[in-house]
């Protein structure tokens, strides 16, 4: 998937990146607004990650979402 959808769909895969790295507050996963590269600080403050592991982390997790539906 895409980035940017999940950036602009964030509201949406929040609750899936919290259960991902569950040491980060929902404060925390909020305040990324989806902009990647906040999400993988805090998820390298988090775990004591090299920025390369958690660049892995986040594609890995990233390849593993699927579009969410459209509500109408």
């Amino acid at each position: 998937m895409n980035w940017n959808m999940i950036e602009q769909g964030w509201g949406r895969y929040r609750a899936s990146a919290k259960r991902r790295w569950d040491r980060l507050s929902e404060a925390q996963i909020a305040g990324t607004q989806g902009r990647r590269e906040y999400l993988a600080s805090r998820v390298r403050e988090a775990y004591t990650l090299s920025r390369e592991e958690a660049e892995r982390q986040i594609s890995d997790w990233q390849a593993a979402q699927v579009e969410a539906p459209a509500y109408r």
